[in-house]
């Protein structure tokens, strides 16, 4: 047998993996390099370097559009986003305990239903929610993301979390009952503790695609004090041509360090989140 073939196919996949982890990086790198950059050079330059290393970009994003600092731009994304996060994970992780654990009529039949709704495009609900969210008043205002939050609305988190519980022996939920607890009893005690990794996925899930989320915030945002992050990079750009774009990239860096920062301090139980909660009947 030769074994020279394993390890020049280990190479192979190395080298591969390596080209195609530069190439994912290169687009931050040259986002990260170009906030460092004088206005005139980030288009005209084409080396990855600045000639000329400047703070300004950061100094006058940061100043945001003279009406409201970026800094509101970022309060506003972390109230909503942790709001909404927390909100989701204890709705949906509640929602997922009584379809995995409890019996009910017409479980199945809801159950189903649920999972069509995932099949349905965002955007097909959003003319509704407009017209529901304006007869309540709720237009300009965080209510269209943080109340929805309260009723489990997130049918992919639901079913993530359904499938963790699934996974959970059986045992220790009769155990606990014998021991005195109630259905919620053995919610908090038993099924929360336990579902920790999917309930971090949920999270972390959650937070960045709220603090991603740019076309929902454009529909029910109409005030400069109220927007996110994602509306007020928007702002940086100007349909007559004269764009900041300095400002924009550096803003866009500080964007993503909040992302960064939860994504790998949560990978642990990210990956085992992910990793278990495979698909059981």
């Amino acid at each position: 047998m030769n074994k020279g073939k394993p390890i020049i196919s280990a190479i192979i996949t190395h080298l591969f993996i390596i080209i195609l982890g530069i190439g994912m990086l290169y687009p931050i790198v040259w986002l990260i390099m170009a906030s460092f950059k004088e206005a005139n050079q980030i288009f005209s330059n084409p080396a990855l370097l600045p000639e000329k290393w400047i703070i300004q970009n950061y100094i006058d994003g940061w100043k945001g559009i003279h009406v409201v600092g970026f800094g509101t731009f970022f309060i506003n994304s972390f109230f909503i986003s942790t709001t909404c996060t927390i909100i989701n994970a204890a709705a949906c992780s509640l929602t997922a305990y009584a379809f995995a654990r409890l019996n009910f009529a017409g479980k199945k039949f809801w159950f189903a239903l649920m999972l069509v709704t995932m099949m349905l495009p965002g955007h097909v609900t959003t003319l509704p929610r407009y017209v529901i969210f304006r007869m309540f008043g709720w237009i300009d205002t965080f209510y269209p993301f943080i109340i929805p939050s309260f009723f489990g609305g997130e049918a992919f988190f639901i079913f993530l979390m359904v499938q963790f519980i699934r996974s959970l022996p059986k045992d220790m939920d009769e155990s606990a009952i014998i021991d005195g607890c109630n259905k919620f009893g053995v919610y908090f005690k038993i099924i929360l503790p336990l579902s920790v990794p999917a309930l971090i996925t949920t999270l972390l899930f959650k937070f960045l695609w709220t603090w991603d989320d740019f076309f929902s915030q454009m529909i029910f945002l109409n005030t400069p004090r109220l927007y996110t992050v994602p509306l007020g990079l928007r702002l940086f750009l100007d349909s007559t041509g004269i764009s900041s774009w300095g400002s924009m990239f550096a803003m866009s860096v500080l964007s993503l360090i909040p992302c960064f920062i939860l994504f790998f301090s949560l990978q642990k139980y990210f990956v085992q989140g992910i990793s278990t909660t495979g698909i059981k009947g």
